[in-house]
C-alpha cells in the first residue's frame, strides 16, 4: 500500500504507544486521525502540536472512511467504533501489526525483550547508534532523555523497537513482539509477570519460544545467560547465532559486566576474558549495568567500535520515570521510578539507598501496587524482600478492579512480613502530609509506580518546598 495519500484512523490514539505510532505513521506520509474516550494534556498537547486531530469515540470520525484503521490494545467490543469496523468491513489491524506491515520493511529490525530493562535497553542501543552516525529509527515505551521523543522514523536501516511481551489486541492475543520481525534480538531477562493474560510462566515461554522461531539465520540473538528461564525456551528450538552475556566472571558469555561501585554508576564491561571498557554515567542500579552490556553487545554486532560505545554510555542521560530526580526541596531528594515487579523493586531500592550521599540519613519508599500482576497476590511471598535496603516503606491499597477479593495483594501480611517500618496510607494527601512531617535534611524519597499515581511526585515537591 502506497501510504502517502491514504488516511488512517487510530482508535485509542491517546494511549502512549498508539500516539507513538500516530506519529511514525505521519512521518511516513500517512494522513492520521484518531479518537479515544479521554483526550486530555499532555497527550491532546502533543497530537495537536503534531497536526493530529483527535476527538471523542463516535461513527462520525469514520466519515470518511479510512483506508485503514488501527485499533488500540485498551479496545473492545462494545466500542462504537468497533463495531462499525466490524460490521461494515473496514480494514483494520493492531498496532504492532501496523508497524510491522508499514514501517519495517527494508529496515534491521532489533527488538529487546524481557521482564525488565526494555525501555532502558532500546534506549541505550538508540543512543549508541546516534554517536555512531547511523541515524536509528526506534518506538520505544518510555521517554529517552537523549532524543525529543520515544518514537523515530530515523534515515538509517537499523530500527530499535521495544518488544513487549503482552498480547497485541483484543482481535490478536499473540504477543506483540511478534509483528516485529525482529532480525537482532535482545533477550534480557524472563520472569512471571502480566498475571491477567499469562497463567504462569510456561505460557510466556511459549510466546517467546514463538519469537525466536521468527529471527533469521542470518541474525543475532544477545542472550542472558544468567537468566536460566530461558534455558527451556532455547531448547524449544533456535536456528540463529546466538551471543551471550552475563555477569563477570562467567564461564563462557563472549561478553560479561562489573559493577565497580555498588550503585551501578561505575562498571567494566568484557569481551572474551579482556577488559574492553570501563566507564561512569549518571544511571543508577547494577541491574542497568546488565543492560549496557546487553545494550554493548548488539552494538557491536552491528558494527559500532568500542571507542564509540563508551562514550555513548559514559553521555547517556537515561530514560524519564526511570530513576528520575523529580526535585530538591530542603535537602529532601525525590527520585520516580517506574519499577512495578518484584525483582526491579529490589534491585532500584538497593541501587538508591547505595547512592545516599548520607548512609545515616532515611530511604524513604512509597509505592503503588498498580499493575494487574502487582495488585494480585502473585508476588505476595517476594515482596517483602525487596524492601531489605528501605528505612521506611509506605503502600497505597491495590485496586480491586477486575479482581476478586480474595485474589487482592494482602498488604497488611506484606507489611507485617517486612516490619514495622512499613505501613499502609490510604491515600496520597496522607502520604505528603506524613512525609513532610517527619522527612530530614539528607533523606531520599523513592516512588514507584507505573502510573501518574495523583501526581504526588510534584504534590510533595512543592509541599517541601514550603516547609521551613
Amino acid at each position: 500500500m502506497q501510504s502517502s495519500a491514504k488516511h488512517l484512523h487510530i482508535l485509542g490514539i491517546c494511549g502512549t504507544a498508539m500516539a507513538a505510532i500516530a506519529k511514525l505513521a505521519l512521518d511516513s506520509g500517512w494522513h492520521v486521525t484518531g479518537s479515544d474516550a479521554g483526550i486530555y494534556p499532555p497527550m491532546s498537547d502533543y497530537l495537536h502540536d503534531l497536526g493530529i486531530h483527535a476527538t471523542p469515540f463516535s461513527k462520525d470520525n469514520l466519515q470518511p472512511r479510512p483506508q485503514l484503521c488501527v485499533i488500540g490494545n485498551a479496545m473492545s467490543r462494545g466500542n462504537i467504533e468497533v463495531e462499525i469496523i466490524l460490521n461494515e468491513g473496514f480494514n483494520y489491524c493492531s498496532g504492532p501489526e501496523f508497524v510491522g506491515q508499514y514501517i519495517l520493511p527494508k529496515r534491521h529490525a532489533v527488538v529487546v525483550a524481557g521482564t525488565h530493562g526494555k525501555t532502558s535497553t532500546s534506549s541505550m542501543l538508540a543512543h549508541i547508534l546516534e554517536q555512531a552516525k547511523q541515524a536509528p529509527g526506534f518506538l520505544i515505551g518510555g521517554m529517552p532523555k537523549n532524543f525529543s521523543g520515544g518514537a523515530r522514523l530515523g534515515s538509517g536501516k537499523t530500527f530499535i523497537l521495544e518488544g513487549d511481551e503482552y498480547d497485541t489486541a483484543f482481535f490478536d492475543k499473540r504477543s506483540k513482539f511478534l509483528h516485529y520481525h525482529a532480525q537482532t534480538l535482545i533477550l534480557n531477562n524472563l520472569e512471571y509477570d502480566h498475571a491477567d493474560i499469562f497463567p504462569d510462566l510456561a505460557a510466556i515461554q511459549r510466546q517467546f519460544s514463538h519469537l525466536l522461531r521468527t529471527v533469521p539465520s542470518t541474525g543475532h540473538i544477545i542472550r542472558n545467560a544468567d537468566e536460566t528461564h530461558f534455558d527451556d525456551v532455547f531448547a524449544q528450538g533456535c536456528w540463529t547465532p546466538v551471543v551471550e552475556f552475563a555477569h563477570y566472571p562467567h564461564p563462557d558469555a563472549a561478553w560479561q559486566w562489573e559493577s565497580i561501585t555498588l550503585d551501578g554508576s561505575q562498571f567494566r564491561i568484557y569481551y572474551h576474558g579482556e577488559m574492553v571498557l570501563e566507564t561512569s554515567w549518571e544511571s543508577i542500579g547494577v541491574h542497568q549495568v546488565a543492560n549496557a552490556c546487553a545494550a554493548t553487545a548488539a552494538a557491536h554486532t552491528l558494527g559500532v567500535s568500542i571507542p564509540i560505545i563508551e562514550q555513548a554510555l559514559a553521555s547517556f542521560a537515561g530514560v524519564k520515570r526511570r530513576m528520575s530526580l523529580v526535585g530538591i526541596a530542603n535537602g529532601i531528594r525525590i527520585f520516580d521510578d517506574f519499577a512495578h515487579h518484584p525483582t526491579a523493586i529490589s534491585g532500584i531500592v538497593s541501587a538508591t539507598k547505595a547512592a545516599m550521599k548520607h548512609q545515616d540519613k532515611t530511604l524513604w519508599v512509597i509505592v503503588e501496587p498498580r499493575s494487574n500482576t502487582m495488585r494480585s497476590k502473585v508476588h505476595q511471598q517476594r515482596l517483602p524482600q525487596c524492601f531489605a535496603a528501605a528505612d521506611a516503606v509506605i503502600f497505597t491499597p491495590p485496586s480491586h478492579r477486575n479482581l476478586a477479593n480474595d485474589a487482592i495483594l494482602d498488604l497488611e501480611t506484606v507489611c507485617q512480613a517486612i516490619g514495622s517500618k512499613a505501613h499502609i496510607m490510604e491515600n496520597t494527601e496522607t502520604i505528603i502530609k506524613y512525609i513532610a512531617s517527619h522527612a530530614q535534611d539528607g533523606d531520599d524519597v523513592l516512588i514507584l509506580s507505573n502510573g501518574g499515581f495523583d501526581n504526588i511526585h510534584q504534590r510533595l515537591l512543592q509541599t517541601l518546598q514550603k516547609k521551613t
